[in-house]
C-alpha cells in the first residue's frame, strides 16, 4: 500500500512540508542545512502512495558515547495523520528501518500538538526525560475570526493585550523608534544585541555564524518558509542610527513564530522590544498567519506561572515576563518521547541526565 522513501530532494520535500497540515519551520530542508553545519547529520524519510509522497520525517542525527552510537531526533514531526493508523504504522517503520541503519541508541520525537499519548504508547515511545524544544509556548491569535465571528484585526490583538504592553508600544512610537527590515550586513548588529541579551538575561546562544546562517538560508535563498529580521532603531541629535532591538520571525502557511529576539542595555525607556514584536506581529499578518507563537515559556502549568513569574529570573522566567503581555493563549504540546533502541546506551544518557541536573 505505501512504499519507503529514503532518498527526497529539497524541492519535493519542501513541497511536500508546505503543504501538510502540521507544517514546521523544523521541518523544512533549509533548517536541516542549518543543522547540518552545526554539527548534525541529516536524513529525509517518507512514504509515498500512487506517486505521491504522503508522510515524512526530517530526521537529525547526533554521536553519542564517543561517536559508538547516534541519538536520531525528529523536530516537529514527523508528518502524519495520526487519526490514520495505517499511515502511521507505515511511516514509523520506514523511519525505524532509517534510524536503525544508522546505528541510533534511540529515537526522541517532538511530534507538537494535538497528538493521541496513547498511539505513541502502542507505538513503543515512552515519555521522555529531556525536552529539546520548549513543549509550552503562547499562541497570539492574528487574523481569521473572534469567537463572536468578528474578523480579528489589529484592534483586537490590541485589546486583548495587558495594558502595560499596549503603553509600551505607543512609548516605542513616542520616542521616535523605528522599524526596518535588516540586511545581511546587520546581522551583526543583531549579533552585538544579542550578547548584551544573553549577559543581561543569563542564558546561551549560538555563535554569530549560526544566526548569519539562518539569514542566508531563511531569507536570501528560496525556501517555501516566508522570513524577515526587524531591526528597530532611533537617530540620536547628530543623526547617528542606534539599533536598540531586533527579531527573527518566520511564517509557513498559517503560522508564525518568533524564535530569536535582541535587545540593548541603552536607551531602554524608548521601549524598543515592544515596538519591534510589534512590527514583526503585523509582517506576520500581512504573510497570511493566523498565529504567532511565542515560542518558549517555563513548563509549568499556567496558575504557577501567574504566581511566580515576578519573582522568578533562572531559565524562560525572564522572557515570560514579556511574552505574558501579549494577550495570547498558553498551550503546551505532547512534549518529547523516546523510542530506545539500545537500553544500555539509552540509561547512560538518562543516568548522565540525572547527573547534570
Amino acid at each position: 500500500m505505501y512504499t519507503i522513501c529514503l532518498e527526497i530532494n529539497d524541492e519535493e520535500w519542501d513541497a511536500f512540508v508546505a503543504s501538510h497540515l502540521r507544517a514546521s519551520f523544523f521541518q523544512v530542508s533549509a533548517w536541516g542545512k542549518l543543522k547540518a553545519e552545526f554539527g548534525w547529520d541529516v536524513q529525509r524519510v517518507g512514504i509515498v502512495k500512487h506517486d505521491q509522497l504522503v508522510a515524512g520525517a526530517q530526521i537529525l542525527y547526533r554521536p553519542l558515547v564517543a561517536k559508538f552510537s547516534q541519538l536520531a531526533y525528529i523536530p516537529l514531526g514527523p508528518l502524519v495523520d495520526w487519526q490514520d493508523t495505517l499511515q502511521v504504522q507505515a511511516l514509523m517503520k520506514a523511519i525505524h528501518l532509517a534510524t536503525r541503519q544508522r546505528k541510533a541508541a534511540f529515537l526522541k520525537i517532538e511530534p507538537g500538538y494535538d497528538v493521541p499519548i496513547q498511539t505513541l504508547q502502542a507505538l513503543g515511545f515512552r515519555l521522555s526525560p529531556q525536552t529539546v524544544q520548549p513543549p509550552r509556548t503562547i499562541l497570539i491569535d492574528i487574523n481569521g475570526q473572534t469567537d463572536d465571528g468578528d474578523s480579528i484585526d489589529e484592534s483586537v490583538i490590541l485589546a486583548r493585550m495587558n495594558q502595560g504592553t499596549r503603553r509600551n508600544i505607543r512609548k516605542s512610537e513616542k520616542h521616535d523608534v523605528t522599524v526596518r527590515h535588516g540586511s545581511r550586513q546587520d546581522v551583526a548588529n543583531f549579533n552585538h544585541l544579542l550578547a548584551m541579551t544573553s549577559e543581561r538575561q543569563d542564558f546561551g546562544v549560538h555563535t554569530p555564524r549560526y544566526y548569519e546562517r539562518v539569514y542566508d538560508l531563511f531569507i536570501t535563498a528560496q525556501s517555501p518558509v516566508k522570513a524577515t529580521l526587524l531591526m528597530a532603531s532611533y537617530t540620536d541629535a547628530q543623526g547617528l542610527e542606534h539599533d536598540l532591538a531586533g527579531v527573527f520571525v518566520f511564517a509557513l502557511g498559517t503560522q508564525s513564530w518568533y524564535v530569536y529576539g535582541a535587545s540593548s542595555n541603552e536607551e531602554r525607556q524608548r521601549m524598543a522590544s515592544f515596538g519591534v514584536q510589534w512590527a514583526a506581529i503585523l509582517w506576520a499578518r500581512e504573510q497570511g498567519a493566523h498565529t504567532y507563537d511565542m515560542v518558549g515559556i517555563p513548563d509549568v502549568e499556567p496558575h504557577i506561572l501567574e504566581a511566580e513569574f515576578e519573582n522568578r529570573h533562572d531559565g524562560l522566567w525572564g522572557v515570560y515576563r514579556f511574552k505574558r503581555g501579549w494577550g495570547g493563549r498558553i498551550v503546551r504540546t505532547v512534549g518529547a518521547w523516546d523510542y530506545v533502541y539500545n537500553p544500555l546506551i539509552y540509561n547512560l544518557y538518562r543516568a548522565y541526565l540525572r547527573w547534570r541536573s
